[in-house]
């Protein structure tokens, strides 16, 4: 599935909007869930295999639940943008790849079309006169004791989850970024690399390109937390049952 915010008629937002979950064939599982209800619709499992949490869709439980967000979520999960050349490359990006578009690669396809979208929005708001209003300072507050705050970041929706006491010092925390919505999804998509390239007990030629690159389609939160000179180093293991190593390759 793909999950992104969008206004009550259904076309791409950022900052507000509500969350819709769209199902492999296009159709609307649920529509616009707001910020406060996220814990009733995802779930977040434990993975031995993974310090990171792998939020599912409660309706569907886990593992079923899989749903991809960001770029390709947002432009799955809304009817349109909502500017002219961003709807106009909307509408082909469809056309090409249908009325969901799957492959993983289709990220980066998918971030072209919402930098045109960006841009667009970018000149409605340096049009709009109240950019000049002088009404623009806020004082912060303790004005509640929870608050929830679900926004698109550019790699896909972010929900942060806070409790604080009286002198507003936080007592309770939960976020779910964007790579966490799409850890079980980047998963998958490692083990279809996986059964594509490997032969036997043997690893075929271009796997570490491959799983490098699938895993770089989703934009995760390592490229930011993470920082190396040259190439990133990747080291690829084939295991048995038994814990024996049949094959592996790297680069340093």
């Amino acid at each position: 599935m793909y999950a992104g915010l969008v206004d009550p008629k259904g076309k791409l937002q950022l900052y507000d909007g509500g969350l819709r979950f769209r199902g492999v064939e296009g159709e609307v599982i649920e529509d616009y869930i707001p910020a406060e209800e996220y814990s009733q619709w995802i779930g977040e499992a434990s993975l031995r295999e993974s310090y990171l949490k792998a939020p599912f869709f409660k309706p569907l439980g886990y593992p079923a639940g899989v749903y991809r967000v960001g770029a390709l979520g947002r432009l799955n999960a809304a009817r349109q943008c909502g500017t002219p050349l961003a709807d106009a490359e909307f509408t082909e990006f469809h056309q090409r790849f249908g009325t969901v578009a799957h492959s993983a690669f289709l990220y980066h396809y998918a971030r072209l079309i919402e930098i045109v979208y960006a841009l667009e929005k970018i000149q409605a708001l340096l049009d709009d006169p109240r950019i000049l209003d002088t009404h623009v300072r806020a004082t912060a507050g303790v004005n509640s004791r929870e608050g929830v705050g679900m926004i698109e970041a550019p790699r896909g929706t972010l929900i942060h989850h806070y409790k604080v006491n009286e002198e507003g010092a936080i007592t309770w925390v939960n976020l779910i970024v964007a790579t966490g919505h799409n850890n079980l999804a980047i998963g998958r998509s490692v083990k279809q690399v996986a059964e594509h390239f490997i032969d036997g007990t043997k690893l075929s030629e271009g796997m570490l390109n491959r799983v490098s690159a699938v895993v770089r389609a989703y934009d995760p939160c390592l490229s930011c937390s993470t920082h190396s000179a040259g190439v990133p180093a990747l080291h690829i293991q084939l295991v048995d049952s038994g814990g024996t190593i049949l094959d592996e390759i790297k680069n340093d």
